[in-house]
């Protein structure tokens, strides 16, 4: 896994051989950061990467110039390869680590950010509830954006917040705006 453009293009990204976490795939985060990349401009964006796992997609954003990164996980092995990289980078001035449950943190976290990434596990109980806490707690900033992925049996164009979504195989990521 690793940096796919920006200032880190080509640096790897710290991971474990744990099976509990799923990180998002090369192919899915060049596809998605194209689609951001003609909508929003990262120069000064603030992101916050829920499931972070490794981090993928947060690392991403930085290298191409977002602010900072808030990681939320619980998950002991992506804990520590949040931190390994960040060290690795030499950012950690623009990187907070959160080990919590993300409905625990959801339910108090304050801030906005200006991107959203969200990528629970495929056997989330309550997608619903999570997205209405993100909109409804004011996380997400007026002209920001939340992406969640998926699998695809799941359907979210009812959603106030729905805008578009994109299919990977089996993978779907949604996106969702004010």
């Amino acid at each position: 896994m690793q940096i796919l453009a920006g200032t880190y293009k080509g640096r790897k990204i710290k991971s474990s051989s744990s099976f509990a976490i799923r990180p998002c795939s090369s192919r899915v985060k060049k596809s998605l950061f194209d689609i951001l990349s003609a909508r929003i401009d990262f120069d000064e964006v603030s992101v916050l990467d829920l499931f972070a796992g490794f981090g993928s997609l947060g690392f991403e954003a930085l290298s191409r110039g977002a602010v900072s990164v808030c990681f939320v996980d619980q998950h002991v092995d992506a804990l520590k390869a949040l931190k390994a990289t960040s060290v690795q980078l030499g950012i950690q001035n623009r990187v907070k680590i959160v080990n919590s449950d993300v409905s625990a943190f959801l339910g108090h976290a304050t801030g906005q950010f200006d991107l959203v990434f969200c990528d629970p596990p495929y056997a989330w109980p309550d997608y619903d509830t999570l997205i209405d806490k993100i909109f409804q707690g004011k996380l997400l900033s007026e002209e920001g954006m939340l992406l969640i992925e998926h699998s695809t049996h799941l359907e979210f164009t009812n959603s106030p917040w729905y805008s578009f979504h994109r299919d990977y195989g089996m993978t779907r990521v949604t996106f969702f705006q004010h």
